[in-house]
Formats: structure tokens, C-alpha cells, sequence
């Protein structure tokens, strides 16, 4: 399933807790594809805090609790780590992380707390969600078979990366235009893991943020940025990735491009998807000032000039993505609607 559906799921499972209908969700999926993200960015969209227990570090008395003797009685002590509606908030996410990691005595301690919401006295609040992750048997992990009595008791979903979405995630995330523009012409390289080699660096869309920080960190270092980028998302793509960037001082002058002045479209395609990355940023840090029209207007007219119209295509598609309808009443989206309305665009 592609994150943006996976991120809707989530969203609606972690509404229904107040409508009692709630089911607990397990994301599956190779590492690095962005699984604890999504259930980091569902907590802030609602400003909730998420509770991250990491099962594979556990014993099954650290979810038990420990046993006390009160008078004749032996009673639990709940441990302060499970959500407490006065200490946590009424409402939130319980993230039950690197659950396929878990020995089978810790992920049986957890049963009864997924699908009754409740560990002897203790009980999870209403208003809060279960969500739990891990990575699937062959991708070379420490994991564990799932028993099928903890997998009753999840939904199932297992997470892809997708290029359009992670773009815009990118996108709304400020990373560097170049890794954007790298990424749109050679998108198999998003996610290239291959269990078999068991790579120490490789791509994906964790390591391609990485790769963002190495840019701002050794950008202007010619003698170590093929290494820090090759350190983050592998030997064979760090070389790319560093070919094209050193590629890009032939760009067209992006401000002559948005100030409306007739601008060549490169004939390397490699540099027309940088330029495409590039314009979307102009236009994402244009769209709260007076100029904005101006400035997508003029990205707009530079999408009808591309020899291939769908890079004019891709480069508008992603301007949706990350300002929203505000494009559709920018004058000239219908004159370069109606350029393209043969072109057909599935999501």
C-alpha cells in the first residue's frame, strides 16, 4: 500500500478510538521505508503524544509489571511507560515498534494488552490508538514468525515506497531540491534494497534524507561529498547522486525562469528533471508573498516549453502536491490545462 493511503488508515483509526470501533494496525515493511514516521506525523496532525515501546528491548515483566504483596493479596505494579490519561493526555498513540523482533514470551505478554485494551487492572485509555510495526522475515532482520494469535489480532498493511509521495513529503519537508530532482530521473532508485547482499548503506527514502543532510554539511566540500553521500545511500548511488549534482552548474538561470524571461529548456534530460525539482521550490517559497501568481505564472508558461510534455506534466503535478488548489487560480493553469488535455494523468 502507498503511504498516502497508509497515512488516511491511520488517521481514521486513531479517530474511531472515540467511537469505539478501533482496531489495532500493523504496518509491515523493509526497513527504511518511513513506518515509524507515519506514526509520528498522525500524532503531530492531531498534537497527541506517541509512546514508543520498543518490544525487542523488553522482558515480559517490563509490560506485566512487577508483583507486590498488599495484605494477604499479591497485586501488579503497572508500569509508568503504558499511556495514563493523567500523566499522558486523554488522548494518543501507543507504538508498539519492532514487534517482529520481540522474543515469543514478550509478544505473548502484549496479547491481552492489544485486543482487550487492558493488562490485568490495568487499561488503556479510550481516546488512544495501537499501532504497532516491523519488518517482514526476508529483510535480513532479527526477526521472529509473527504467532497467529498476536496476528489475529492486528489489521494488516504493508507499506511500498512511492515515488509521488515521497516527494511531497519532500517537499513539505524543505529537502534539497537536487536529491528531488535526482530522484524524479532515476526513481528506482528510491528504495533499492536487496536482502540477499545485506548492504550496510543502500537507498531509501530514510537514507535519501540523510543524503539531504550530507548535501548541507559537505555541499561545498568537492573533496568529501562523493563519500558522505556514498556513506548515506550507498556505493552506486552516491556516485550518481554526486554526478548529478556536479552536473548542474549547466541549469538555466531559474530567476530569469520566474521573473517571466524567455529561458532555453535544457536539452539533458537529467538537467530538465532538476529544473522541474527546482521551480516547485521557487514556488513552494513564493507561495505567501504578493508575487505568487507572478511566480507560478511564469512557472506554468516555462511547463508548456518542454520538448516532452509530460516533464511539463510531472513538473505541474508536483506543483499541486505541494501548494494545493491555490494553483487552479493562477490565470495561466487553464491556458496550460488546455495544452496538455490530451496528455492523460493517472495517480
Amino acid at each position: 500500500m502507498r503511504p498516502a493511503q497508509l497515512m488516511t488508515i491511520l488517521e481514521r483509526e486513531f479517530s474511531s478510538t472515540l467511537d469505539g470501533v478501533h482496531t489495532p494496525v500493523m504496518i509491515w515493511g523493509p526497513p527504511g521505508v518511513g513506518k515509524s514516521d507515519m506514526i509520528r506525523q498522525t500524532a503531530e496532525q492531531h498534537d497527541v503524544s506517541v509512546i514508543d515501546i520498543r518490544l525487542s528491548q523488553m522482558e515480559p515483566s517490563d509490560l506485566r509489571g512487577i508483583p507486590f504483596r498488599n495484605e494477604e493479596n499479591v497485586e501488579w505494579a503497572i508500569p509508568a511507560i503504558l499511556p495514563n490519561a493523567t500523566r499522558h493526555g486523554e488522548r494518543g498513540i501507543l507504538f508498539l515498534d519492532e514487534i517482529t523482533s520481540a522474543p515469543p514470551s514478550v509478544s505473548a505478554a502484549a496479547y491481552q494488552l492489544i485486543l482487550d485494551r487492558r493488562l490485568g487492572e490495568y487499561e488503556v485509555p479510550e481516546g488512544w490508538a495501537i499501532f504497532a510495526a516491523g519488518n517482514r522475515q526476508g529483510d535480513r532482520g532479527v526477526t521472529y514468525t509473527m504467532p497467529a494469535p498476536l496476528a489475529n489480532r492486528f489489521s494488516h498493511f504493508e507499506l511500498e515506497a512511492h515515488l509521488d509521495d515521497w516527494v511531497a513529503w519532500a517537499y513539505k519537508h524543505e529537502i534539497d531540491e537536487r536529491v528531488i530532482g535526482f530522484l524524479r530521473f532515476r526513481p528506482e532508485l528510491l528504495f533499492d534494497f536487496d536482502p540477499a547482499h545485506n548492504p550496510v548503506a543502500f537507498p531509501s527514502p530514510r537514507s535519501w534524507e540523510f543524503a539531504h543532510r550530507a548535501l548541507k554539511k559537505f555541499g561545498n566540500s568537492a573533496d568529501l561529498l562523493q563519500g558522505t553521500l556514498q556513506a548515506c545511500v550507498g556505493p552506486a548511488a552516491g556516485i550518481e547522486l554526486t554526478a548529478f549534482v556536479n552536473s548542474l552548474d549547466k541549469m538555466p538561470d531559474l530567476d530569469a525562469i520566474v521573473a517571466g524571461e524567455p529561458t532555453p529548456v535544457p536539452d539533458e534530460i537529467d538537467l530538465q528533471y532538476a529544473v522541474a525539482a527546482a521551480l516547485v521550490g521557487r514556488a513552494i517559497r513564493a507561495a505567501d508573498t504578493d508575487k505568487a501568481n507572478t511566480v507560478i505564472g511564469n512557472i506554468l508558461d516555462y511547463a508548456n516549453t518542454f520538448p516532452q510534455r509530460e516533464m511539463g506534466v510531472m513538473l505541474v503535478s508536483d506543483l499541486h502536491r505541494a501548494i494545493g488548489e491555490t494553483l487552479f487560480a493562477v490565470p495561466q493553469f487553464a491556458d496550460w490545462a488546455n495544452a496538455i488535455a490530451d496528455v492523460m494523468l493517472y495517480e
